[in-house]
């Protein structure tokens, strides 16, 4: 994949510091208040297709008997044993691995850049972080969503809060012709999602490409590439910072995840 207008390629530890917190400075407040999410990926030429569209086939008329088979054999669903919320189904479907439309992302930086670096057997490829700009993003919304944001003061949605717009995807894709693209904060399913600051994109219909939509609304996002060779010492640096898998995915596996790859050795 060659390199974008949109591509930034950190030289450094301190260049990648710059890049990550770019044009999050807010005026309006003095504050430094980042308008991104944020998702990252062990190699550059990964795009955001969702896990529907890599089942392939028709996938698309897939997405409801996976649903429907989902919550019909679901057990152990915990807070989500009594919803009926569509939304609140399909994050859980997502974060238990069901291929649905849903992308994870995370207001954390360093999560991404985690995920961008979690893999030893990709230390060969450049990694990437997207950085998308929700809160522009949102001026895209069919005027209902946007109403329904504007009246809770908020830039994403929780099901609560899209339920009384939209109660099905059919109906969510429905709400406008011009294909755009909605945050959805999940429920607090497990200390992962608390603990990785996780947010779910949402397409309005199943076969739009995110990154084919971003590719004609420059504007809205930028990537940080990590270069290979950087790629040893911002692990090292974020396992020294408590970013690590014993901390994102508190329990066992976590636990086996982080000690299989801080005792791996390096292969520089």
């Amino acid at each position: 994949m060659r390199y974008s207008a949109n591509d930034h390629v950190a030289s450094s530890w301190a260049d990648l510091q710059e890049l990550l917190f770019r044009d999050t400075w807010d005026g309006r407040l003095g504050r430094f208040r980042s308008p991104f999410v944020y998702r990252g990926q062990r190699s550059r030429n990964y795009l955001l297709s969702t896990s529907l569209q890599r089942l392939g086939g028709e996938f698309g008329k897939l997405e409801h008997h996976l649903l429907r088979n989902f919550r019909k054999y679901a057990r152990d669903t915990g807070p989500l044993a009594s919803t009926d919320s569509p939304w609140d189904w399909l994050a859980l479907a997502q974060h238990h691995g069901l291929p649905t439309r849903l992308l994870d992302w995370t207001y954390s930086p360093y999560v991404a850049l985690h995920f961008a670096t979690d893999d030893l057997a990709a230390y060969d490829q450049d990694g990437i972080i997207w950085a998308l700009n929700y809160v522009r993003a949102a001026d895209q919304l069919p005027p209902a969503l946007r109403e329904a944001l504007a009246s809770e003061g908020s830039n994403v949605f929780t099901s609560e809060l899209l339920a009384p717009v939209s109660d099905s995807l059919r109906n969510l894709e429905g709400l406008q012709a011009e294909p755009f693209v909605l945050f959805l904060e999940p429920p607090s399913l497990d200390a992962r999602i608390v603990q990785q600051f996780a947010l779910f994109s949402l397409m309005s219909s199943a076969t739009d490409v995110l990154h084919e939509w971003l590719a004609s609304r420059p504007e809205l996002f930028f990537r940080v590439v990590i270069p290979a060779a950087l790629k040893w010492e911002v692990r090292d640096k974020l396992d020294q910072a408590g970013i690590t898998e014993r901390v994102l995915m508190p329990g066992l596996g976590g636990l086996s995840r982080w000690l299989h790859r801080h005792y791996a050795p390096a292969n520089r």
